[in-house]
């Protein structure tokens, strides 16, 4: 599978530049089966004045995956149906849509006070892959990414094989980030995804950090610093159920923990 991550320098509160700078990105770089973005990618990290998307940006992601025939996946802020306010992921087909609300809020920054947090995990199957969808603050909790061992069609497998991480990381814990994801993908042997961003809002500097990691926890690729850009890279599902079989961690790990 050939993924593209796009590390964006994100306009505040400017949908209409986001999507634009997001196509652009998009359009640079055709052929992949799924293309990523950052966290609230619309409009930045909006945490105290709370601009929930109006439809635009959604139905931006839909339109794109069709066009391209691809998957498009970013976090925005939404509106529920009981009212309250999600950062939620959506990861859009040409033929549908699945969504992951956030499950640990950033209290520090205040992001409890104006969203409520997701309960439910999320795994989509896109062409063959299983992706856990996360967010930000959720990298720093473990037992939430957990990788299970469960049955399908009547065999043991792993519930995922990539992890993706949407984030608005700031510049000043970037080496969390770093150290963080590598340690996802080694515990959980799968390929991580982290996709962040660049530039200002009005509470931080962001220098970006997006970087494809595998399941030896050894950085694929990545987007340079405190520069927009992209990286596109190919994952070998093959490759990684191998090395689960040759060295079963995960297996073991599982022994008393199985969903």
């Amino acid at each position: 599978m050939t993924i593209t991550q796009v590390q964006m320098d994100i306009n505040w509160n400017d949908v209409r530049a986001n999507i634009e700078t997001a196509s652009q990105w998009i359009d640079s770089h055709p052929g992949s089966d799924l293309y990523i973005l950052p966290e609230m990618w619309a409009t930045g990290y909006m945490v105290d004045d709370v601009h929930a998307d109006d439809g635009r940006a959604l139905g931006w992601m839909k339109h794109k995956a069709a066009e391209t025939n691809a998957a498009v996946c970013g976090s925005l802020a939404v509106r529920a149906q009981d009212g309250s306010c999600r950062n939620r992921m959506y990861f859009v087909t040409p033929d549908e849509v699945w969504y992951y609300d956030k499950r640990h809020l950033f209290g520090y920054g205040g992001e409890d006070r104006q969203y409520t947090a997701g309960e439910q995990r999320t795994v989509v199957t896109w062409r063959g892959v299983r992706f856990l969808l996360q967010i930000c603050y959720d990298l720093r909790f473990p037992c939430f990414a957990r990788n299970h061992i469960v049955e399908s069609d009547g065999k043991e497998t792993a519930e995922y094989d990539v992890v993706i991480y949407l984030a608005s990381w700031p510049e000043s814990r970037r080496h969390a980030w770093e150290i963080l994801l590598q340690a996802r993908a080694i515990e959980n042997q799968c390929y991580v995804l982290g996709v962040n961003r660049v530039g200002q809002d009005p509470a931080c500097a962001y220098n970006g950090g997006t970087m494809a990691v595998d399941a030896y926890g050894r950085v694929m690729d990545s987007v340079p610093d405190n520069m927009a850009g992209v990286i596109t890279s190919v994952l070998d599902i093959d490759r990684l159920n191998s090395f689960r079989q040759k060295f079963p961690v995960l297996y073991d790990a599982n022994k008393d923990c199985r969903r």
